[in-house]
């Protein structure tokens, strides 16, 4: 599947082709910081089939427990968290984040880990009270 997406801000453009079946999302404490949410949902995009269309992403590196280093890119701009990859010059993929994506509505996680981490009252939120906008 061919996606598009976005940093809030637009100053960061792209586009990827992804296999929906691997949209995963994850609930470890690294990912809850890192988006300040209480989980991240991604998607990997292979290197062949990933285009920065425009802009030139900030980047964070973050070192794991496991000692395995990964670099976040965000927009410089407006924050937006648009993808993380491997350490080196030349990434055999991007860990693209769903949420950039204009197809993100078509992109529902098949799988979840890290779900020691994950906090149970956001595991099922349909019984909070909902209103349509604020």
């Amino acid at each position: 599947m061919n996606v598009q997406g976005s940093c809030h801000c637009g100053q960061i453009t792209y586009e990827a082709d992804i296999d929906p079946a691997s949209v995963g999302l994850c609930n470890c404490t690294d990912c809850q910081m890192l988006t300040g949410s209480v989980f991240r949902v991604s998607v990997p995009a292979p290197k062949a089939g990933f285009r920065l269309l425009s802009g030139q992403p900030k980047t964070y590196i973050k070192t794991a427990d496991s000692g395995n280093r990964r670099a976040h890119s965000f927009c410089p701009n407006c924050g937006t968290p648009v993808y993380a990859c491997a350490v080196t010059e030349d990434p055999p993929s991007y860990s693209l984040r769903v949420g950039c994506l204009k197809q993100k509505a078509l992109l529902p996680p098949k799988r979840r880990i890290w779900c020691k981490s994950a906090l149970e009252w956001a595991q099922d939120v349909s019984g909070i009270p909902k209103q349509e906008m604020q």
